[in-house]
């Protein structure tokens, strides 16, 4: 796994929330971190934000998505499952099972994102009614 976000976070105190997150990373990344999150909250209405390993989380029920810093992109977790269903809208990014990197010099695609997050919502409702009784 690619630790780079972690070499950023390791800056004297870790960051306590996702803000301070946000403003300890690289200056070239902090607006699209911005957008990243508004976009997210944008799609994910009553999600609730923390850090987990380090990176910005949003949580309803169970973790949706997460993203992170890096030297030259912008790390986006939204699960495998995600990455799989919007394989062919991401054909244009690198991804791994449950990654995509969208890169620093290119605009972030936050209609897309919009859309894989509100398939993280619709997944996270529709796995906790198979647990209800």
């Amino acid at each position: 796994m690619n630790r780079s976000h972690e070499i950023m976070n390791s800056k004297k105190t870790r960051p306590k929330g996702v803000t301070e997150y946000i403003n300890a990373a690289p200056k070239e990344a902090q607006k699209k971190l911005r957008e990243m999150r508004a976009c997210i909250c944008a799609a994910a209405p009553g999600a609730k934000e923390s850090l987990k390993w380090g990176m910005p989380a949003f949580s309803y029920r169970r973790i949706l998505v997460t993203f992170a810093a890096f030297k030259h992109h912008i790390g986006f977790y939204p699960t495998p499952s995600a990455v799989k269903a919007f394989a062919n809208d991401l054909s244009k990014f690198a991804t791994a099972k449950g990654s995509i990197q969208f890169p620093l010099e290119k605009p972030l695609p936050l209609p897309l994102i919009r859309k894989i997050t509100a398939f993280r919502v619709r997944e996270s409702i529709e796995e906790d009614r198979k647990w209800r009784t």
